[in-house]
């Protein structure tokens, strides 16, 4: 009995060392990713496409909701030695993470299965886009200003769509659609890799 409980209590363990490894090595995956961002058709030049949510879900769906948003935060903070946004990109990008991320990986959890990742991601993903509106402008926006007014920011969005006429519009039009597709892409990449790669993660292969 005693033999029994010590070899639970190791097990226990060295799962939780390989989660917090994988964790780290996600979080490590995703600040690389987060550099290599960039621009997209029809959209403001400062508003940039990148993959860095990927390792992300990745371990919202392999090691729970809150390994994922340790990674969101991990990479966040690596690149803010890096940020050319006063750290403002870097502050929308972590709630954003946060918003597709966990209840994802929360909705995995409760069905752990493919239609359970593919629902996941799906409601993820539309959180993300209609919580990025708010998140915008309430805070992420504010806070821009401080660098660039916020004429200038809607005189981005009108070169290209001159019909928008405030920052709701503009984020309605422009980011909401945009974020939602950003999240979609993700989970797509995720569905293809994520059964070959789990094994891994989870130290059964």
């Amino acid at each position: 009995m005693q033999s029994s409980k010590i070899e639970n209590q190791s097990q226990k363990r060295t799962s939780h060392i390989r989660k917090l490894v994988m964790t780290a090595l996600m979080a490590a995956l995703s600040s690389v990713l987060m550099f290599f961002s960039f621009n997209v058709p029809l959209m403001p030049s400062f508003i940039k496409m990148d993959l860095s949510e990927l390792p992300a879900l990745i371990a919202a769906f392999a090691m729970g909701p809150l390994s994922g948003a340790t990674v969101c935060l991990v990479k966040n903070l690596v690149n803010l030695f890096f940020t050319t946004t006063g750290g403002v990109g870097e502050l929308s990008n972590f709630l954003l993470g946060v918003f597709f991320v966990v209840p994802a990986g929360i909705i995995y959890r409760l069905r752990p299965r493919l239609s359970g990742a593919v629902i996941g991601s799906v409601v993820g993903a539309m959180l993300m886009a209609v919580l990025s509106v708010f998140s915008n402008y309430y805070v992420v926006y504010p806070i821009y200003t401080a660098f660039i007014p916020m004429d200038a920011i809607i005189g981005m969005y009108q070169a290209i769509n001159p019909s928008v006429k405030n920052l709701w519009q503009c984020l309605l039009v422009f980011n909401m659609p945009f974020t939602f597709i950003k999240g979609m892409v993700s989970a797509v990449i995720t569905m293809a890799v994520y059964k070959k790669i789990t094994p891994l993660i989870n130290g059964k292969a």
